[in-house]
């Protein structure tokens, strides 16, 4: 067993973790290799680190998988990355199965490519009796169109008389993607980058940031359990003082 997983303390994991999966072409370049050789090395990753979540017994892992900005990337990239994503939906679902983990998406899932769209709602429903973790991919993802889409449907609500002002932070939540999913306590960014680059804004309020230089296709087990081991040395006051906390 490694010896930074024998240093996590399995009373204390974070619930929900989030990943910002970063630098999958910068790794691909660095081996004068084309992007997609980083991003089908970066699956291998993704498998790696969600078995490694459940094996530990993390409950949710958020993976930000395709952002609305990506569309903007070179049109062959974005063509093999839909492609990737429905040739692992289907390559993957019996590992899923067999590990116990429910697949969700988080996103606007409509502006898909019908195939890509056809395969991610056949992985949620093929998998959706599993209750061992749940994986949940951010796809056409935009924590500001989030916002909108939530703030728009509580507009329809209160005409409709579903909800009565003053709104709350709760029915902000309840119309949110990720509804019924908790707000994630340990958020971690690959490949150097320190920012949220649009994710889970709303949900990110009081979670720990953790930044690590290595790209996302050279990210271990043992880069998962030392930013566990960081993040269980923090202290979360949520506001309060440290005498409050004991």
């Amino acid at each position: 067993m490694s010896d930074l997983k024998q240093k996590i303390d399995l009373n204390r994991l974070p619930q929900h973790i989030a990943i910002i999966m970063d630098g999958n072409g910068r790794w691909a370049k660095s081996m004068n290799m084309p992007r997609l050789f980083g991003h089908r090395h970066g699956i291998k990753t993704v498998r790696e680190i969600t078995e490694s979540c459940a094996e530990l017994g993390i409950q949710y892992l958020t993976l930000y998988t395709f952002s609305t900005e990506n569309w903007n990337r070179p049109q062959d990239e974005v063509f093999g990355l839909m492609s990737l994503l429905i040739t692992t939906l289907e390559s993957e679902i019996n590992t899923l199965n067999k590990n116990n983990i429910r697949l969700q998406c988080i996103g606007d899932l409509s502006k898909l490519p019908e195939k890509t769209h056809l395969a991610l709602i056949k992985g949620i429903e093929k998998t959706k009796n599993n209750k061992r973790m749940t994986l949940a991919l951010a796809l056409n993802y935009s924590g500001k169109s989030e916002l909108t889409y939530a703030v728009n449907k509580i507009i329809d609500k209160v005409k409709c008389g579903h909800i009565s002002n003053p709104i709350t932070d709760q029915d902000i939540c309840d119309h949110l993607y990720t509804q019924g999913i908790p707000d994630p306590e340990l958020l971690i960014r690959t490949s150097g980058e320190h920012r949220l680059s649009n994710f889970l804004i709303w949900q990110t309020a009081y979670t720990e940031f953790y930044f690590t230089d290595v790209l996302w296709p050279a990210f271990h087990s043992d880069h998962l359990y030392n930013a566990i081991v960081d993040y269980q040395s923090r202290e979360r006051r949520f506001g309060m003082i440290t005498e409050q906390m004991k």
